[in-house]
């Protein structure tokens, strides 16, 4: 996709899955983010399987601007969503359509094995999650992010909302390495100067 008549958005690299074409939904993404004056910065890596995390999640408006970029770019992301939203049947065919995988979140570690496999069994699969957990100020954040990226041995996408700009920024990409602890504090340190709508991340 050409981003020439988008200034607001940025390429997308071969080796990102997209999703089946659709100019209603990159029409409608598109439009969200424009009315409310949003914009994509940063580069996506050419790279086909990963895990991307979103912060500082303060906002369920959060969800309105990342799906609008997701839709405008044609990025096939796949998302946490607890299971119990997938039992109404409208709200679950709505969800399962913006690539919100259904999931037991009381199971820790069988959501850990999921994502896992989920990412091995596909040729290209970004599976995104917030490491917060929560829209609410956290001193920890939840590993869980780590623990799939090492599982499924892929690297982890950065992704920041600075609202003060109204930004949607995509950062470095992390290799995990083999102390959590490090990797946590270098990536909660890199997130420190972004701003959601209700908090920053520190």
């Amino acid at each position: 996709m050409s981003t020439s008549k988008y200034p607001f958005l940025i390429p997308v690299p071969p080796r990102a899955p997209r999703v089946r074409p659709s100019r209603l939904a990159r029409w409608i993404g598109r439009s969200i983010l424009r009315i409310g004056g949003w914009r994509v910065v940063g580069e996506l890596p050419d790279v086909s399987r990963l895990v991307l995390i979103g912060a500082p999640h303060s906002s369920n408006w959060d969800g309105v601007w990342g799906f609008a970029a997701k839709a405008a770019l044609g990025l096939d992301i796949r998302v946490l969503g607890k299971d119990s939203l997938f039992r109404v049947p409208v709200l679950g065919w709505a969800l399962r359509g913006l690539g919100v995988i259904p999931v037991d979140r009381s199971r820790a570690s069988r959501v850990i094995e999921q994502a896992a496999a989920a990412i091995h069994g596909n040729e290209a699969f970004w599976y995104g999650l917030a490491p917060e957990g929560t829209r609410k100020r956290v001193e920890r954040w939840k590993t869980g992010f780590w623990k799939i990226a090492k599982a499924a041995n892929v690297p982890i996408q950065t992704l920041y909302f600075h609202y003060p700009d109204k930004i949607i920024g995509f950062g470095p990409l992390i290799q995990p390495g083999d102390d959590p602890d490090a990797d946590m504090a270098k990536i909660r340190d890199w997130y420190a100067p972004w701003m959601g709508k209700n908090r920053g991340t520190v």
